[in-house]
């Protein structure tokens, strides 16, 4: 009978899968053949038991390895249930979200500029789908941070604009500033990589990680 070494071992598992079947070698099947390979031995050629518990090393941290990344599962399965059981209650709030347009109604437009630290006159500027500029809000030169802004609707002569989508863009003194728009959650739902995300009239999906303000 000739000899047989346990580095065969996987290879002997791969031949005993079913046919169109991926398998995985489980920790009890590896056992399993490394029993029967060692009652069918060649007793002139014994297994060299050094290679014998490397293979045991390898097959135990595999399953200790796989054993982990399912406890791993089911923590972020249930933090993500957490997450979105607690974005739910956010549903009818309004939030600030960044956004380079918003949307006008017939109550206007709100939004919202990060203002840096020392950034000089703060002009915001509203424009239509070719990009021509209809009205500039000055907000004068307020401090850092998270600034609010409202335009009813009209341009820079005073003509009510209609109803849609308006470009914004921001700077302050020279350097151009993050924009924001305001609107109210009205669901809430979870993506497969990026998490939770809220639904919000005017604008659409925003992760909840994007929300900058929450009233």
């Amino acid at each position: 009978m000739s000899g047989m070494n346990v580095s065969n071992v996987g290879a002997s598992a791969g031949q005993a899968a079913s046919v169109g079947k991926e398998q995985t070698l489980s920790q009890a099947d590896f056992l399993s053949l490394l029993t029967q390979q060692m009652r069918n031995q060649d007793p002139t050629k014994p297994m060299d038991s050094s290679q014998m518990l490397s293979q045991l090393a390898q097959i135990s941290e595999v399953s200790a390895t796989q054993a982990l990344q399912k406890s791993f599962d089911g923590l972020s399965a249930s933090l993500q249930g957490n997450q979105i059981l607690q974005a739910s209650n956010l549903v009818g709030r309004s939030v600030v979200v960044p956004s380079a347009a918003g949307t006008l109604r017939a109550d206007g437009l709100d939004g919202a500029v990060n203002v840096p630290d020392g950034g000089g006159r703060v002009l915001v500027k509203l424009s239509d789908a070719h990009g021509n500029v209809l009205r500039t809000i000055d907000l004068g030169t307020p401090p850092a941070g998270l600034l609010r802004f409202h335009w009813d609707g009209r341009d820079d002569s005073g003509a009510t604009q209609p109803a849609g989508t308006y470009g914004l863009a921001a700077q302050a003194g020279d350097t151009a500033v993050a924009t924001y728009v305001s609107g109210k959650v009205t669901g809430v739902g979870m993506t497969g990589g990026d998490g939770t995300y809220l639904d919000v009239d005017g604008f659409g999906g925003a992760l909840l990680s994007q929300v900058a303000q929450i009233n």
